[in-house]
């Protein structure tokens, strides 16, 4: 079928699959191959892999950041992706599997990399004098271009990749997840900045 992944089959046709497996005789077997196997095979080998590497991530985000704070603002931010891909894989109807996945997991770095960058100008600000109010809107300013154009040069480099029957979906998730998380960055991290680390504001909590 024209345009359409072996694995989507393989799910279309799943119950006809068990049904099959239910009335074979003795030492007869149904095994998936082909590229829905190598797919499966290979979403096995990330997902083995993943938990040392958020453990050697989240040091790097530690010796980066120096502050438990920071480093969750930062793994929060790396969601705002999903909902730019969900979106976007819903609108191009496209699956998601093995390809998208790896373009989902590539995505949050992205993000958070823009997260890091926002945070560490915003520190800066700060320990240069400026007050808190000041050094989240001149950071925000002073970083926003390069996140914007970053965002944008990655964009437009996956439009031609996302016509691939193979990799479109990696691409969808991509373009979307990157258009979205980048806008609600700039937009929502100096607020969520603001109201974890103002000072004056826990003081008037706490009174």
């Amino acid at each position: 079928m024209p345009g359409v992944e072996p694995l989507e089959i393989v799910e279309q046709i799943k119950q006809e699959i068990d049904n099959i497996k239910k009335h074979l005789p003795y030492g007869y077997r149904v095994e998936v191959g082909g590229d829905a196997e190598l797919s499966q095979t290979a979403n096995d080998a990330i997902f083995a892999l993943l938990p040392p590497t958020i453990g050697i991530m989240l040091l790097i985000l530690m010796l980066q950041l120096q502050k438990f704070s920071r480093v969750i603002l930062v793994l929060c931010s790396s969601f705002l992706g999903l909902i730019g891909a969900v979106l976007a894989l819903l609108i191009f109807n496209a699956p998601f599997g093995f390809v998208a996945l790896l373009g989902l997991i590539a995505l949050s770095g992205m993000i958070m990399r823009n997260t890091i960058l926002l945070v560490d100008q915003i520190e800066y600000n700060k320990h240069h004098g400026s007050t808190l109010n000041n050094s989240v809107i001149d950071a925000t300013i002073l970083r926003a271009r390069p996140v914007i154009l970053t965002a944008l040069a990655s964009v437009f480099a996956f439009i031609p990749l996302a016509f691939n029957i193979f990799w479109g979906p990696m691409a969808i998730v991509m373009i979307g997840g990157l258009s979205v998380a980048t806008f609600l960055t700039l937009l929502s991290l100096p607020a969520f900045y603001l109201l974890i680390f103002d000072e004056k504001q826990k003081y008037k909590a706490v009174q």
